[in-house]
């Protein structure tokens, strides 16, 4: 249970439900390949059925951490930080945001966009889900949209979400890693023919690092 102070300071975004952060290669979309100190932050009620990190959808597992602890680690480690979950807009990110900055610290999230924007960002991915659609108001600050395809119906809906980004915003399109054989195949044609989308793979997990 956690008692009111901690709450407070969790309503703040003075303490924030740490799953992990570690130092790493960003291995997916715009980014790829490029050094990143990640922090990862339970909490997700998008529900997505090949969810690889489902350890992360109940926050009352991840103990509130100090977010200027979290913050201290990240300084030693990187100049770019990546904020993901789980589902981190479902947090106040202003205070770590602001912190990472005052301290040159550039800030990512990739995030399903179902929660209000909070925090100070240098780059927004969006990765719409289905189950629980974007708000109207992040689509035209994203820089990135990133679409998972599980199956076919998934070009369709990439589309979709791509007519309500800005002109700016990179595209790209992603095979699920369980249904990547099958999938990326129909990707690279899609792409071929669409040249205004890119074509996004999780390199991590050929790398085989976190």
């Amino acid at each position: 249970m956690i008692n009111q102070h901690t709450q407070e300071l969790i309503n703040k975004g003075e303490m924030l439900p740490l799953m992990e952060d570690f130092y790493t290669i960003q291995g997916e979309g715009f980014h790829t390949g490029k050094a990143a100190y990640f922090i990862r932050i339970g909490g997700c009620d998008v529900g997505c059925h090949w969810c690889d990190v489902k350890e992360s959808w109940n926050a009352k597992l991840h103990p509130p951490t100090k977010t200027d602890a979290i913050v201290e680690n990240a300084k030693k480690y990187a100049n770019t930080v990546v904020i993901t979950g789980g589902e981190p807009l479902m947090w106040n990110l202003d205070y770590i945001t602001n912190a990472l900055h005052q301290s040159n610290v550039k800030t990512h999230i990739e995030t399903s966009g179902a929660y209000k924007i909070s925090g100070k960002w240098n780059w927004i991915c969006l990765s719409p889900k289905k189950t629980k659609l974007p708000l109207n108001d992040i689509y035209i600050v994203a820089n990135e949209l990133k679409i998972i395809v599980y199956n076919k119906n998934d070009f369709k809906f990439a589309e979709e979400q791509a007519s309500k980004v800005s002109k700016n915003c990179e595209l790209f399109l992603q095979p699920e890693w369980s249904n990547r054989e099958k999938m990326t195949p129909l990707i690279v044609d899609y792409v071929m023919k669409n040249p205004n989308w890119k074509i996004s793979l999780q390199t991590h997990k050929y790398l085989n690092i976190p």
